[in-house]
């Protein structure tokens, strides 16, 4: 038979988090929506093209999360 002793488990490292409205956001996925908002707006207007700036801060905002999350 099998013994669990509940006081042996170790606890995940807590994620840093903000509270907003209520809500715990966990810091990366403010930083992701961050970096892709810089992203965005600069490349707007440095590029002048709308389509370029979303896709590519979309692309690091989603790039920032994933990573995040993972090493996390």
């Amino acid at each position: 038979m099998a013994v669990v002793h509940p006081t042996d488990t170790e606890r995940a490292p807590a994620r840093p988090t903000v509270d907003i409205a209520g809500t715990a956001w966990p810091m990366y996925k403010l930083e992701a929506l961050f970096a892709g908002a810089v992203v965005c707006l600069t490349l707007a207007l440095i590029t002048g093209s709308v389509q370029i700036a979303v896709l590519a801060g979309a692309t690091v905002a989603a790039a920032r999360w994933l990573l995040a999350f993972a090493r996390a």
